[in-house]
């Protein structure tokens, strides 16, 4: 016989008065360490005893953890049986309503929709998210500088600007990104891929920014005008960056030596002769380089093409 745990089962006596469920007060065997307790548990009537996995498991004796001290929601323990499946796929869940989230992914419902703009969602945690844009709230704060963030990722990409920490490497050349996005990004540099396509002229671009921008060149829209000079940019950062030649004004600093730059792409090629960094590299010969633009270049002598100084 194993042995037995003994329990107080005033509390959930109790709790059976107000649910009117039948109460078993005989000695239930746990059939995986064969010990025996005298917990009283709630059944529906003909309903077989089973664990549950996710409370907390106890029984005094040798073997720790083996019983649930609430045995209300009875559920299997020693083993944690998957019960419920997709048709789809056929991945299995412990819940039907962990299935039925799951079963969105095939079907594409968003059942959860913003009562401010109608844009549906199919996870209410992700429609919570969303509402903090209408209301304003920013409830991750940075300790650092005291910028807030709606979403803990972005929360959490931030902080590592002041740790410095760059958890996302590069296989190809070693370079490290804080988002994983910003390293696969990186990587059609080493690949070649650009699966961005222009439908007006086929002409392929690796960041959707890049596209995006290309895009309005075939519209010739310049919505955005310099109001020193009148000169009109498709995008507002063009702009702004174009009226640092008026004000002279030059935010992005070298922390090596103290140069200034306008641009923040003028600063990250100028810090690449500081870290010796060259990730162009030549396909025919494999001389690196820091700059793509010197890349193109170089590459005219294994093509035969004259360079416009030549023409």
């Amino acid at each position: 016989m194993g042995k037995t745990t003994n329990r107080s089962i005033s509390a959930l006596q109790s709790s059976e008065n107000q649910q009117n469920i039948p109460l078993r007060k005989s000695p239930v065997k746990c059939p995986t360490c064969h010990a025996e307790i005298n917990l009283c548990h709630y059944l529906e009537e003909g309903e077989s005893f089973r664990w549950s996995p996710e409370e907390i498991r106890f029984h005094t004796g040798e073997k720790q953890k083996c019983f649930s001290s609430d045995l209300k929601a009875p559920q299997p323990m020693h083993s944690e049986k998957k019960v419920c499946k997709c048709i789809e796929c056929g991945m299995s869940f412990n819940r039907s309503p962990e299935l039925k989230r799951h079963e969105r992914i095939h079907t594409g419902e968003k059942a959860y929709k913003c009562p401010e703009c109608g844009k549906p969602f199919r996870r209410n945690e992700h429609l919570q998210v969303h509402q903090r844009i209408h209301t304003g709230e920013k409830p991750y704060i940075c300790e650092e500088c005291g910028k807030s963030f709606s979403r803990s990722s972005n929360f959490k990409v931030h902080q590592r600007r002041h740790s410095g920490e760059k958890p996302y490497s590069c296989k190809k050349c070693g370079k490290c990104f804080t988002q994983s996005s910003d390293l696969q990004v990186h990587q059609r540099i080493h690949t070649g891929e650009k699966p961005y396509k222009c439908k007006e002229c086929g002409k392929g671009f690796s960041r959707s920014s890049n596209f995006r921008r290309h895009q309005l060149s075939h519209s010739g829209e310049k919505q955005y005008s310099c109001a020193e000079c009148g000169k009109s940019f498709c995008w507002s950062s063009d702009l702004q960056v174009h009226q640092q030649i008026h004000t002279g004004e030059k935010p992005h600093q070298c922390n090596e030596c103290g140069e200034k730059f306008s641009r923040k792409a003028n600063l990250v090629v100028h810090q690449q002769i500081h870290i010796g960094e060259k990730p162009y590299i030549c396909e025919e010969c494999g001389r690196s380089f820091s700059q793509i633009a010197n890349l193109v270049i170089h590459q005219r002598i294994h093509s035969g093409e004259k360079s416009y100084a030549d023409k």
